[in-house]
């Protein structure tokens, strides 16, 4: 009798597909590493029960879809095996080669993050950025295969827990997907984003499913004959080209719509729901394309980018425009050469198709990875976790606006950056000393917003006067981008110690009242990582430790409410349900604690007490964090957003005409609603304006708090009770 080998689940699509790109004698040494995969991960299972080889097969089929190089298809094959199995990096560079172990190590080192860079969230997720752009620096394959990695592990995560599943998703969207859209791999960040969206928002997630789902029929008619017609218009005007149509992916068609909503517009209004892409040879053709489509439907007004002439940073070229179809119907169309779809669907894995020999220095790759050198630089300034993660979410993983010096050169900026973030992108001298700027001309204020095309003229102080301590007070919004936040901050750090120790003073004294709180706790200071009251204060003072930061310590030591936060919601809930789920429990009588009072925003933790019901504090909760019966400790979150929670804000101000209506011009403009209102005269010819508010948590408190400073003759803001 003939056996069989039994060959696991996606090996031999590996293989089709390697075979579509590579050489035969290529492909066959790659066989060979997948039988030493196979082997070492012998016996070993995956949750689902499937054997462990599965996974590195399913990666290697990922990576051999960018068309990437030989050895970082096997080193996707070998990339668990020295974390997983019994085979050293020596080994595996004297098998295969240096190259292959090279990778393989880079990729089990992001994987290694030690108890202690993991003992917050935010710990945790800037010790795994830092790793990923230390091998990005070295080898961005190593972070081409993580992505991978992750993106087969996210189709898979069905099989782990709830809080695993809400835990690994949540660092997907905050850092894979975005990873991967800086590196121009699409097809990754689009996948990547849909499947973490589907655990952390498992309700609208099927929402916009079905809906999308809903009419798919009509929609698909509809993609054939505007196909049919633009192919057809084309040909009339001598352009050769390929025509597609497709549908928006559902975690950008739910950011759409979010947007919209704001303005107004239902999910039919949605211009770019549906998108056409033309494939032509040549930019003027791209461009020739463009005229013929505007010649068959009306263009939209305003919805029309040309990324060909202004690349993104991730050197993403191609025209789009939002035109009005066919029944009122609008819909988008993308025109792209078959050289810029080719990066815009691999990014700069386009940089290692079919290269196995030493490569010749690319100019265009070392471009699109010009933003990791700033951010190295940047990180060299930051001075802590905050900083870091702060700059790589604000100045990395956010859209940019192109704008334009008076010479005519482009700067790249993050959007809802103003005048200060230009003048310290072109010099930090000149940003330190900018006192005001032209804005296409006019004079324009130092908050104003940069738009796409402006053209910067920035106007320098005379004098050694250096940037203000208002350009740190996110609120009066002076600052939008991080790395000119770092900037100011490392001004101030150099100024007198003094001076800074003072402001920080007054900060700290000003919080303490606000919250309630008496004495200052001695072990404040080593709480926030310095060693001393003075080093604590002269960090408060250069503005390197948050406000945020410091209300969220101190509020530990404030008296508690004598009623626990009670939620208020737009439907009726179940009697002491404060708008908090537990994880894996329910049918369980919920209460927010009284002795930390958390608000959404704060990590929580649940304890459930003798009487079988949960009592919800923040995870930082002194009466949780050392608990004699971990056991009893469950894990919650804030549940589906769109809760509402009460909140006492108390203002001590002096007494003059137009206060309260200044008060609640803010209160509006935060989108805050005021339930309740009253005013108290005092005898020093002082008010006190108690309000009582629906909050979405503690970030928008904090923020409203800080403006409602900012109002003429307030003295004090302070929370109270509800």
């Amino acid at each position: 009798m003939v056996v069989t080998e039994h060959v696991p689940f996606g090996v031999d699509e590996l293989f089709a597909t390697l075979g579509s790109y590579l050489p035969a004698e290529r492909v066959d040494s790659i066989r060979e590493v997948y039988a030493f995969a196979r082997d070492s991960h012998d016996g070993q299972k995956r949750l689902s029960g499937e054997p462990y080889i599965t996974h590195p097969v399913a990666v290697a089929r990922l990576v051999a879809e960018l068309h990437m190089d030989v050895p970082t298809v096997k080193a996707a094959l070998l990339h668990d095996v020295i974390e997983d199995c019994d085979v050293t990096s020596e080994q595996l560079a004297r098998r295969f080669s240096p190259d292959v172990a090279r990778l393989v190590e880079g990729a089990t080192k992001i994987d290694q993050i030690g108890p202690q860079s993991a003992a917050s969230a935010s710990a945790a997720d800037a010790e795994t950025l830092r790793k990923m752009f230390v091998a990005m620096a070295e080898d961005v394959r190593v972070v081409i295969i993580k992505i991978a990695d992750r993106l087969h592990n996210m189709r898979t995560l069905q099989h782990l827990a709830p809080h695993r599943q809400q835990a690994i998703a949540l660092e997907t969207m905050d850092i894979y997907a975005p990873l991967a859209a800086r590196l121009g791999i699409w097809q990754f960040k689009w996948e990547l984003e849909d499947l973490a969206f589907r655990y952390l928002e498992p309700e609208d997630y099927r929402r916009i499913s079905e809906m999308v789902a809903s009419r798919r029929a009509e929609r698909e008619r509809f993609v054939r004959r505007v196909e049919r017609e633009l192919r057809q218009q084309l040909e009339t005007a001598g352009i050769q080209a390929e025509v597609s149509g497709r549908v928006k992916h559902l975690y950008s068609i739910r950011s759409k719509m979010r947007r919209y909503a704001a303005e107004g517009k239902s999910f039919d209004q949605i211009y770019d729901l549906l998108a056409l892409r033309v494939l032509v040879d040549t930019v003027g053709d791209c461009y020739n394309a463009l005229g013929v489509v505007h010649q068959t439907w009306h263009p939209i007004p305003g919805g029309f980018d040309d990324y060909i002439a202004n690349p993104k940073e991730s050197l993403y070229q191609s025209l789009h425009t939002n035109v009005m179809g066919p029944g009122a119907r609008p819909f988008e169309v993308q025109i792209r050469t078959h050289e810029m779809h080719e990066l815009a669907e691999y990014g700069v894995a386009a940089h290692w198709q079919y290269k196995d020999e030493p490569r010749k220095r690319d100019h265009q790759y070392e471009e699109r990875l010009a933003w990791l050198r700033h951010l190295i630089e940047w990180q060299q300034e930051a001075s802590g976790t905050e900083d870091f993660l702060e700059s790589v979410k604000t100045d990395v993983f956010r859209d940019q606006v192109f704008v334009y010096t008076p010479r005519g050169d482009v700067r790249v900026l993050p959007a809802g950056s103003t005048p200060i973030d230009f003048a310290y992108r072109i010099h930090t001298d000149l940003g330190h000393h900018c006192v005001g700027a032209r804005v296409n001309g006019r004079i324009a204020p130092l908050t104003t917003r940069l738009r796409n095309g402006d053209v910067v003229e920035v106007i320098r102080g005379r004098g050694d006067k250096g940037p203000s301590r208002d350009w740190l007070i996110p609120a009066l919004g002076y600052l939008g981008s991080s790395h000119s936040r770092q900037k100011v901050r490392h001004w101030f750090r150099r100024s007198q110690r003094d001076e800074n120790i003072d402001r920080g003073r007054d900060l700290l004294d000003r919080e303490r009242r606000r919250l309630g709180v008496g004495e200052l706790p001695a072990s404040l200071a080593s709480q926030l990582g310095y060693e001393s009251l003075e080093d604590m204060l002269a960090a408060i003072g250069y503005g390197d430790v948050s406000l945020q930061l410091l209300a969220m310590r101190l509020a530990e030591y404030a008296p508690p409410p004598p009623e626990p936060l009670q939620t208020i919601t737009k439907k009726p809930r179940k009697a002491g349900t404060p708008g908090v789920r537990v994880l894996g429990e329910g049918g369980m009588h919920v209460q927010v604690a009284r002795c930390c009072h958390p608000l959404p925003g704060e990590l929580i933790i649940g304890f459930i007490t003798r009487s079988r019901g949960v009592t919800v504090h923040r995870r930082d909760c002194r009466n949780v964090s050392h608990a004699a019966e971990p056991e009893r400790l469950v894990e919650c979150d804030w549940g589906p957003s769109g809760s509402l929670y009460s909140a006492a804000v108390h203002v001590h101000a002096w007494d003059r005409v137009g206060l309260l209506r200044d008060i609640s011009t803010i209160v509006a403009s935060e989108d805050v609603n005021m339930v309740g209102v009253r005013t108290v005269e005092n005898d020093d010819r002082t008010t006190t304006v108690h309000l009582t508010l629906e909050t979405q948590g503690l970030p928008q408190v904090s923020r409203l708090m800080g403006r409602l400073e900012s109002v003429r003759g307030v003295i004090s803001v302070s929370r109270g009770e509800v």
